[in-house]
C-alpha cells in the first residue's frame, strides 16, 4: 500500500465531518471571550481551518475579515460553500497554503487562530513561526492536547510517545513566557467537544469501506484513538491558549534584594504618600508573602518603572491571591509598564500554581487582563465597596473556585 492511498484515505474518512479535532462553538466563543476586545473589523488568520467551523462563526459574531489556510483544497472547497450559504463569502477568504510558512506580511492579522490544528506544527514551534503575523496587540488563540495529569498511564504515555509530545498546561505555558508572550487565559475543553468530534468519526468509520486501500488502515487508526480516549482520557485532554507577545519596551523580571529601596520610593511617588509603600514592606514580613511574585518592569535606563505584587488571601478559608498594590513611576504612567508588569506577575502566579487573582481597583483597568466581578463567583470582601471595583481572575480553568468573603493579610487593615 502507498502513503498516498492511507493519505487519501484518512481524508475520505474525516471530509464531511462537523470538525476535525475536539471543539465546540461554545468553546470557540469561549476563547474569542478569553481574547478580550478586537478592533471593530480585526483582520483574522485561521490556520488549519479545516472546513471553516471556527471561520464561519468568528466571522458572523467578531465581524471578522477571515483569511482560512489549509493545504487540503476539499476542506477550503467546503468553506467556500458554506460561507455563501451563511452571506459570509464577503467575510471569509481561503487560501491552500502551508501553515508553517503563512506567506504574509508581518503585522498582518489582529487575531491569529488554530483550533486542533497546532499540532502540524508543534506547539513550540508554532510560537515562534506565526509571531511575526501580529500586529500591535494582536492575539495568538490554540488549542493544543495535554496531559491532564502528572502521572499519565503507560497506555496512554505509550501512545501519544509514538504520535505527538504532549505537556501539561503549566509546561506549555513555560513555554509559551520562554517564547516571549503573556498568557491571557487557558480553558480546559469539556468532555462534550470529544464527543462532537469522535461521534461522527466513529460513525464513518462504521460505514467505511474496507476494501479501498488505504481504508483499512485509517479505520483501525481512528478506532484506536476513540479507544484509549474512552478508556484513558482522564490522563489527557484538550485545552486552550489565548496568548499575546509580551511588549518588548518593557522587559518585567522578579524582584531582588537590590530593588527594594527602589520599589520603596516608586510605590510612594506613585500613590503620593508613604501609605502603600509602607504596606509593601509590611507584607514583605507577613505570612502572606509569596516569593517571586513581586514583579519590576524595568525602564530604558535600567531603573524600576513599574511594580506589581501578589500575596495570599483567603476565600471562605480557601487560598487565593491578593493583587496590590500596582505601582508606576510618574514618569511612566499611561506608557505601557503598568500593564507589563501586571501581565508578568500573573503569568507568574499562573506558573506557581495559584488558581484565583482577586484585585480591588479601577474597573476600567483591569478587565483587560480577565478580571471580571467577583460577585459573579460568589466573592465578596469584608467591606463595603462598589460591587464593579472588586474583581476576580480565574487562572486554572479546571480548578473549583471557592465561594465566600474574601479574608486579606493583616497588614492591609480590613
Amino acid at each position: 500500500m502507498s502513503d498516498n492511498a492511507l493519505h487519501d484515505s484518512f481524508f475520505a474518512l474525516h471530509h464531511g465531518l462537523p470538525r476535525q479535532g475536539p471543539g465546540s462553538d461554545t468553546t470557540t466563543r469561549r476563547l474569542l471571550a478569553l481574547a478580550g476586545p478586537l478592533p471593530e473589523r480585526p483582520r483574522v488568520l485561521d490556520l488549519g481551518c479545516g472546513p471553516g467551523r471556527s471561520a464561519l462563526l468568528l466571522a458572523a459574531e467578531a465581524g471578522a475579515e477571515v483569511t482560512a489556510v489549509d493545504t487540503h483544497e476539499p476542506f477550503l472547497a467546503e468553506l467556500r460553500e458554506a460561507a455563501v450559504a451563511r452571506g459570509l463569502d464577503g467575510a471569509v477568504r481561503t487560501l491552500n497554503a502551508d501553515m508553517a510558512e503563512p506567506p504574509f506580511p508581518d503585522g498582518s492579522f489582529d487575531l491569529i487562530w488554530a483550533e486542533s490544528s497546532v499540532f502540524v506544527l508543534g506547539f513550540d514551534r508554532a510560537l515562534t513561526a506565526w509571531r511575526r503575523l501580529l500586529a500591535p496587540g494582536g492575539t495568538l488563540v490554540l488549542t493544543e492536547c495535554v496531559w491532564t495529569t502528572g502521572e499519565p498511564g503507560p497506555a496512554a504515555r505509550a501512545f501519544w510517545e509514538g504520535h505527538y509530545p504532549l505537556r501539561t498546561v503549566a509546561g506549555n505555558a513555560e513555554a509559551v513566557l520562554a517564547a516571549g508572550y503573556h498568557v491571557l487565559g487557558t480553558f480546559p475543553q469539556p468532555e462534550d467537544d470529544w464527543d462532537a468530534y469522535y461521534g461522527p468519526l466513529a460513525a464513518r468509520a462504521d460505514a467505511a469501506d474496507t476494501t479501498v486501500p488505504g481504508m483499512a488502515e485509517a479505520v483501525a487508526g481512528a478506532r484506536a484513538e476513540i479507544a484509549l480516549r474512552r478508556e484513558h482520557g482522564a490522563d489527557y485532554g484538550y485545552a486552550g491558549f489565548v496568548l499575546r507577545p509580551a511588549d518588548p519596551r518593557w522587559p518585567t523580571r522578579p524582584e531582588t534584594s537590590g530593588d527594594v529601596e527602589a520599589v520603596h520610593a516608586l510605590v510612594a511617588a506613585a500613590f503620593g504618600s508613604e501609605a502603600e509603600a509602607d504596606l509593601v514592606e509590611a507584607l514583605r514580613v507577613d505570612d502572606a508573602w509569596l516569593p517571586g511574585l513581586s514583579y519590576v518592569a524595568e525602564a530604558p535606563d535600567g531603573t524600576v518603572a513599574a511594580h506589581a505584587l501578589i500575596t495570599r488571601c483567603l476565600v471562605d478559608g480557601a487560598p487565593a491571591a491578593a493583587l496590590a498594590p500596582v505601582s508606576v513611576a510618574p514618569a511612566y504612567q499611561r506608557t505601557g509598564a503598568g500593564q507589563a508588569v501586571v501581565r508578568a506577575v500573573l503569568d507568574a502566579a499562573r506558573l506557581r500554581g495559584e488558581e484565583l487573582v482577586l484585585v480591588l481597583g479601577h474597573p476600567e483597568y483591569y478587565p483587560r487582563f480577565g478580571f471580571v466581578r467577583a460577585s459573579a463567583y460568589g466573592i465578596k470582601p469584608g467591606f463595603e465597596v462598589p460591587d464593579e471595583a472588586m474583581m476576580a481572575l480565574v487562572l486554572d480553568g479546571s480548578a473549583d473556585v471557592p465561594r465566600g468573603t474574601i479574608a486579606y493579610p493583616a497588614p492591609f487593615g480590613v
